[in-house]
């Protein structure tokens, strides 16, 4: 698949709306665990129903804890540091900015300008954000943001749309920009990526096939030349907190996912060699 492919219209409307949606049916459903305001005053600019049609209890607990995981990382980080960047790549209509809003971060959202025009309707730029229409693999959205502030950069839901060699590549490059910066995404396993391919499909998106995967989240540090910081499961708090209130399914599919083959995790390296 190409990258103009991976930006068609109905391609951008279903990678968007999945998580947003999900976002959206957790807050409901749980806000003692996840409660997103920003994504609930958005259910109305939703096109259609066909994702939760398509979706269960499960894979919305699978997205949500994505980014519960990550905030907790980057809210880490900023505590950390105080003043510094936070880069979203592949932005979409991601609310971390609204969840986590803290002066002592900027946030820079990087997407492209098909993405980004959408954003900018829902989602206005707010004080401490920058918006920037741009391809994350040309690093001229690079300029203009200090690299000599403590920067985290983050990418959810994104790098499996790739293939291995350009994100090795992409890294190599924000490692050359942002020397020291840490880097958090998203993985699944070969067992798990097969799985998720056929959920998205089932959405209506025929065209976002993932290709990424790692087994090895140690190896794919030497082979991208990081250091491995951490791997965090999905749904450790989710088990702990919610418990007998999810549903079966998903509380066996939860298991799987953290412990047996069909693994997901959130990765977090340093550019700090």
């Amino acid at each position: 698949m190409s990258d103009k492919q991976y930006v068609r219209k109905n391609t951008v409307r279903n990678t968007l709306y999945i998580p947003l949606t999900a976002r959206i049916q957790v807050s409901k459903r749980f806000p003692d665990f996840f409660c997103d305001e920003v994504s609930l005053s958005l259910e109305d600019s939703i096109p259609d129903r066909s994702i939760e049609q398509n979706s269960s209890e499960y894979t919305y607990m699978a997205s949500v804890c994505r980014y519960q995981v990550t905030d907790r990382i980057v809210r880490e980080f900023i505590e950390k540091n105080e003043r510094c960047n936070v880069i979203n790549l592949g932005a979409g209509l991601e609310t971390m900015y609204y969840r986590l809003s803290d002066r002592r971060a900027h946030f820079y959202e990087i997407d492209l300008p098909e993405v980004m025009e959408l954003r900018k309707q829902l989602l206005p730029a707010s004080t401490e954000e920058t918006l920037i229409s741009h391809d994350m693999f040309d690093m001229g959205w690079t300029a203009g943001i200090d690299a000599s502030l403590p920067t985290m950069i983050t990418a959810l839901g994104v790098f499996q749309y790739f293939e291995k060699e350009r994100l090795l590549k992409l890294i190599e490059d924000l490692k050359e920009r942002f020397p020291g910066a840490e880097l958090v995404f998203d993985a699944m396993n070969s067992n798990a990526i097969g799985f998720a391919n056929r959920y998205v499909k089932k959405t209506g998106n025929t065209e976002a096939y993932m290709p990424f995967y790692i087994d090895d989240p140690a190896e794919f540090a030497r082979e991208a030349k990081m250091v491995f910081l951490e791997e965090k499961k999905f749904f450790t708090d989710a088990r702990k907190n919610l418990k007998r209130r999810l549903n079966l399914y998903t509380r066996i599919a939860m298991k799987v996912v953290d412990e047996g083959s069909r693994r997901g995790y959130i990765l977090h390296y340093s550019f700090q060699e």
